[in-house]
């Protein structure tokens, strides 16, 4: 998905490994609530730019607005994944554009229910994401989703809530843009901001 995705890991592969801080957000969508796990340690850059947004409340009244579905995605490496945005859509400026964390470096994997970065071309992403509905390696370090190679910086993971990300992937849609966008009414930060971010 790049920023409008021309366009991770297992919650086991992500965050959960024994010693590792989980930090975690609850975005409350119109679909109910998702509660994200965030890996600070191996993608400290994605995963303070997101929780820039979060705290400064620029999730709030965004959406998720896309959906892709490889069986229905000309695309010759499909995808399916949702993407949402903040209030000012998905080529929000916002914060500026943060360096790509490659998944060759961090290790993360989009696997089903990674959440990760929308980008243009590497070192673009700014505040829009997406989270991966089913595994997906040509979004990783080296795969074709996008023509440069360089993969997308895949942060965390769904930690609950993955039936509601379904059931918007499933949603009806008229050219990948859902036709009832999922309004986000809040996102927070359950628990303190990791170290890492005051660095």
């Amino acid at each position: 998905m790049i920023a409008t995705l021309a366009l991770g890991a297992t919650l086991a592969g992500c965050v959960s490994s024994p010693g590792r801080d989980v930090v975690k957000v609850r975005l409350d969508t119109g679909a109910g609530p998702l509660v994200l796990a965030l890996d600070a340690e191996r993608a400290p850059i994605t995963t303070c730019n997101f929780l820039r947004y979060v705290q400064a409340g620029r999730y709030a009244g965004g959406s998720f607005f896309r959906t892709v579905v490889a069986e229905t995605n000309d695309n010759p490496n499909p995808i399916d994944v949702i993407q949402a945005a903040t209030s000012a859509g998905s080529d929000d400026p916002g914060l500026g554009p943060i360096p790509l964390e490659r998944t060759i470096n961090t290790g993360l994997r989009h696997s089903a229910g990674a959440i990760s970065m929308a980008r243009d071309g590497p070192n673009t992403a700014t505040s829009s994401f997406f989270i991966v509905v089913k595994d997906t390696p040509a979004l990783d370090f080296g795969g074709a989703r996008n023509p440069d190679g360089q993969g997308f910086a895949a942060f965390g993971s769904v930690l609950s809530g993955m039936e509601i990300v379904q059931a918007i992937h499933a949603a009806p849609a008229t050219d990948e843009q859902l036709a009832h966008p999922v309004v986000i009414g809040a996102a927070t930060l359950a628990g303190p901001r990791p170290a890492v971010c005051d660095q």
